[in-house]
């Protein structure tokens, strides 16, 4: 009797300093998102990647690292990050000098071509119609709903960082300083293609560009110029140039409706990337999303295949070259005499409105910019 005392001792005593320690507690500090004046007030952010400081700090990074790819030496033709392309002076589109544009698009690692001309990452938490020029990201696609999404499609597709899963996430977790950043943002070191999605989709939510001149002008801190002015009127007038029904009939600054219209550049349809590919119906023919003219004069070329090199050429479309087609959309006025006519000073003056949306401290964001202590 007195052994199995002694035993039952033992097994207690052992059993208690084994206990185990309560599970640390994990917090993150919410990311406070400055909503500016005349900017829509719904967000898209998914309810399971809620905006944090430690999350958009991670996505900053990782957004910027070349080691992405899943290459950890120093030869830059096999390591590419979203930041290859998406450079931060063109507001995060590449621009007609940068190496990796031919022909109106942009290709990835390979070569290969994207389907598309790269649209810019900038306002993109207030877009909820969906994303990519013909919007097949979007919130009623079971497979592909956010910009978690879309980050995922960059990482793996043949036509941009082009790596695998296992390729990508093993090497960011080989790089010292990852592990205690993922720790910060999702409470443990584990490094997964889904964090990784994640974290860059919270910094691209914070790529907010709201502080150009005409924003000045709006709050009522600077004035225009007479040309600048004049285009302003242009553009929101339909006896004008008639822009303002897709690019800011919606009650906000965004400068856009992000939602899609057919504006008679052809009448022919041969791109298999449409916004028909998407919705099959056949008004949807030739129609695409229209992109913010926010820091327009910054992201050329322009149209979805980045067949305009200048703002004259489109400027010059739309005032004489518009195509009067069954699927052109009926928002576009002016189409039964190609286009809304405008003269030689309407269009300096329509241009000198469309420079004056470049948002200089966007593009000069230390917040945006590249780590200085990545390589």
């Amino acid at each position: 009797m007195r052994r199995l005392l002694y035993i039952l001792i033992i097994i207690i005593l052992s059993t208690s300093c084994h206990k185990p320690k309560p599970e640390e507690q994990f917090h993150t500090t919410p990311y406070n998102l400055t909503i500016p004046p005349f900017f829509p007030t719904k967000t898209n952010i998914p309810q399971d990647n809620p905006l944090t400081i430690e999350g958009v700090k991670l996505g900053r990074y990782l957004f910027y690292d070349t080691r992405l790819r899943g290459y950890l030496g120093t030869n830059q033709d096999s390591m590419m990050s979203c930041a290859s392309c998406h450079l931060q002076k063109n507001a995060f589109v590449c621009g007609i000098d940068h190496p990796k544009y031919i022909n109106g698009k942009t290709f990835g690692i390979t070569g290969i071509p994207t389907n598309h001309n790269m649209m810019p990452l900038f306002n993109l938490i207030f877009n909820n119609n969906g994303y990519l020029w013909n919007g097949f990201v979007n919130q009623s696609n079971a497979a592909y709903q956010n910009l978690e999404d879309i980050v995922r499609m960059a990482i793996l597709a043949e036509d941009e960082i082009y790596t695998t899963e296992e390729r990508c996430t093993k090497a960011i977790a080989s790089i010292a300083i990852y592990p205690p950043m993922f720790k910060a943002a999702f409470g443990t070191e584990d490094v997964t293609m889904d964090r990784i999605c994640k974290a860059i989709a919270q910094f691209l939510r914070t790529l907010v560009s709201a502080n150009s001149r005409f924003d000045k002008y709006i709050r009522g801190e600077l004035q225009l110029s007479d040309d600048e002015l004049q285009g302003f009127v242009l553009f929101t007038t339909e006896e004008g140039a008639d822009c303002f029904h897709c690019h800011g009939n919606d009650g906000n600054l965004l400068m856009t409706t992000n939602l899609f219209y057919n504006n008679g550049l052809d009448s022919i349809f041969t791109d298999n990337h449409d916004r028909f590919s998407v919705t099959r119906q056949s008004k949807d023919h030739g129609a695409y999303r229209a992109p913010s003219l926010r820091n327009i004069a910054l992201t050329a070329p322009y149209m979805h295949d980045g067949r305009y090199k200048s703002l004259e050429e489109v400027i010059d479309f739309y005032s004489d070259s518009v195509k009067n087609t069954p699927y052109t959309h009926p928002l576009m006025h002016h189409a039964h005499q190609k286009g809304v006519q405008l003269t030689p000073i309407e269009k300096r003056q329509l241009k000198a409105f469309l420079n004056c949306l470049t948002d200089e401290d966007f593009i000069q964001n230390p917040d945006f910019s590249k780590p200085a202590e990545l390589p």
